[in-house]
This record gives structure tokens, C-alpha cells and sequence, in this order.
């Protein structure tokens, strides 16, 4: 398929620099059930739109502070760099992107606040590279949640730098588990009251790990969706969540993916029959339209990017003519976008 048929025009002016207060205010496109239905409510209608015995699955990744600035030395030379993790490789090496990365080089040393330092291993495509730094393990994360920045997208960061109210924004209700370096956005919307009243509907919840990496953010630079390469990004399903979420299916109840993290895993870990099997790895899953579904009914996500991984995605689970429709009435009702703006709660189409 070509990437330009997943293209649509998006005014500047909607992307959502902050987010919605209190998060549940955010308002909520329904996408179906039935064909070219849309329906304009808030995040917290969305009980209404869910039965008992229905699974919300979460994303309980933690984002950690993975934007660090530091200085690169090569023999007498030195100069300022930024660098994004976004895939830990061991105790003490992460692939990470960087800007300005045309001229670094391997055997380099960064030199980032606080004595800590990393030497450039392998160069990537894009600005990639291995990075092993001096300190390992819990002491890592000590020194890059010291000198880290919370990563906001770039969408966002171009515009405005990070703040200390990021720190509580950026994360959601149900975040546990250190890894990732962008939010599930999806799971940013749920507040306390919302689930008191999901539980009060029979809706019942289960929790999964995917630690979302910056290649989320990567443009498709390719012509073709067969030319692109995805970012793999690591996962974890436990026996008991796995369990949790075919009971709920056998008793027909529908699987309500709460992102396209919480979607892109539970796909990964199901076999053709909707089975959900325990998974410890990595998945560079691609859904585009054409994708058969397997374990997920529902999907709540926020709006994506014209041109990206993410909206090929939902235009699988409807159609792509579908969802143009449905980001132009958003653009015209002004709804907001990204990661910071509203959601979409998107039914699958019927078998």
C-alpha cells in the first residue's frame, strides 16, 4: 500500500499542548459500531458504551526520564548532543537515538551531568546507536532519572520545553513497571472516579507491559508499507493476565485494548483462534489495513499522526476511507490532537 493514502490535512493550531483537566474531561469520538456511525461524547461516557463482563486492557509501562543532553569528546573535540533512549540491551547499554548524529563515531565518550558517561558502540540507520554507559543496572536508572528530561513527543517538544508539571502528566493512572520512553497515551484519560464507575458498570481490568519506544515517533520515510521497517519494542503478558483476559472472552465479554501498545501485544501474543498466550520479548508488529484481528474487539487511542504506523493501524480496524472521515469531522468539531488531546473509542468491524 502507499504511504500517501494514510496522509490527511491537520491544522497547527489542534495539536494539544497540554492535556485535558481533569483527564477524564477529554472529549471522545465513538468510531461504529455499524458503518460511518459517529457519535461526539466525553471520556467519561465511557461506561455507557461498554457491558459487564467486558476487559479494559492496560498499559502499566512507566516512562522514564529519557532525554538527556550531554557532551561528546573525540580526541581534542567536543561538542553538545541530545540523546533518547529507547531500547535498554543489558544492564548497562541502551540503543538510543541522537541529534546532531551525522558526524559521531564509534569510541566516542558522552559525558552527561552528574559523572555519569556511555561510549558510543554501533552506529544505526537515522541517528542510532549503541550506547554503554559507565554505571549499570539500579545504579543506571539512578543517574538517568538524575539527568534525564521527560521525553515529550517532538510535536510537542518543538513548541514548548518540558516542565515539572510533565512529570505527573506524562504518566499514566496505571504506571508501574520503568522502561518506556513515550506514554501510552490512551491510559492518560482514566482517573480514579472513571474507573470507580467502569467497576460500578461490571467492566472488569487487566494489566500488560509494553515499554513503548521513541521509534514510536519515527516518520515513515518509505513509499511503500511493505519498505518499512518498525522498532521493536519489549513486552511482557504473565500467565495469570493471559488467563484473565480468555476467561473474559469465553464468557463473552469483549477485549477493550486501551491503546495501540496495549493492542500491538495482546495481537502479538494471540494465535489465530483469539487465544492469548503468556509473552516475554520483543514485537515489531505492523498492522496495517487487510490485518486480521484476533484478540481485540474495542480499541480507545488517541488521534495519530497523518502519514503514521498508528493510523494504518486504525484504518485496519475499520477501513481508511472510514477513518478519513472520521479525523475530518474531528478536525471540524476541533477536536484535540496527539498525545495530549482527545480519544477515539473504536469499534471493530463485524466478521
Amino acid at each position: 500500500m502507499r504511504v500517501s493514502d494514510f496522509d490527511f490535512d491537520l491544522p497547527e493550531d489542534l495539536i494539544a499542548l497540554r492535556p485535558a483537566r481533569p483527564r477524564d474531561a477529554a472529549r471522545l469520538l465513538v468510531i461504529g459500531p455499524e458503518e460511518n456511525a459517529l457519535e461526539d461524547r466525553s471520556v467519561r461516557d465511557l461506561p455507557s458504551f461498554l457491558a459487564p463482563g467486558d476487559l479494559l486492557v492496560f498499559n502499566d509501562t512507566n516512562v522514564i526520564p529519557a532525554r538527556l543532553f550531554g557532551t561528546r569528546t573525540l580526541g581534542p573535540a567536543s561538542a553538545k548532543i541530545e540523546v533518547m533512549l529507547h531500547t535498554r540491551e543489558s544492564a548497562s547499554e541502551w540503543r538510543t537515538f541522537h541529534r546532531p548524529a551525522r558526524k559521531l563515531a564509534p569510541g566516542e565518550t558522552i559525558a552527561f551531568p552528574g559523572g555519569l558517561e556511555a561510549t558510543v558502540g554501533e552506529k544505526g540507520e537515522g541517528g542510532e546507536a549503541g550506547l554503554r554507559f559507565s554505571a549499570s543496572g539500579p545504579e543506571l536508572d539512578a543517574a538517568i532519572a538524575s539527568a534525564g528530561e521527560m521525553p515529550l513527543p517532538p510535536y510537542i517538544a518543538r513548541k514548548r520545553a518540558a516542565d515539572d508539571e510533565d512529570l505527573a502528566d506524562y504518566q499514566t493512572l496505571h504506571a508501574e513497571e520503568p522502561g518506556a520512553v513515550a506514554a501510552p497515551t490512551a491510559g492518560l484519560h482514566f482517573t480514579p472516579a472513571l474507573m470507580a464507575a467502569l467497576e460500578a458498570r461490571g467492566v472488569a481490568t487487566v494489566r500488560l507491559t509494553l515499554h513503548v519506544g521513541a521509534g514510536t515517533f519515527l516518520p515513515v520515510t518509505a513509499e511503500d508499507t511493505e519498505a518499512h521497517r518498525m522498532h521493536a519494542e519489549r513486552g511482557e503478558i504473565t500467565e495469570a493476565e493471559a488467563a484473565a483476559i480468555n476467561e473474559a472472552r469465553a464468557r463473552g465479554g469483549r477485549i477493550v485494548a486501551v491503546g495501540t501498545t496495549s493492542l500491538r501485544l495482546l495481537e502479538s501474543a494471540a494465535e489465530e483462534a483469539g487465544i492469548v498466550h503468556p509473552f516475554h520479548g520483543e514485537t515489531d508488529i505492523f498492522i496495517t489495513p487487510g490485518y486480521r484481528f484476533r484478540a481485540v474487539d474495542i480499541l480507545m487511542t488517541n488521534f495519530h499522526l497523518p502519514r503514521s504506523t498508528l493510523f494504518m493501524l486504525v484504518s485496519a480496524l475499520r477501513s481508511t476511507d472510514e477513518m478519513k472521515r472520521a479525523y475530518a469531522h474531528a478536525v471540524a468539531e476541533k477536536y484535540r490532537f496527539y498525545s495530549y488531546g482527545d480519544a477515539c473509542l473504536i469499534f471493530g468491524n463485524p466478521e
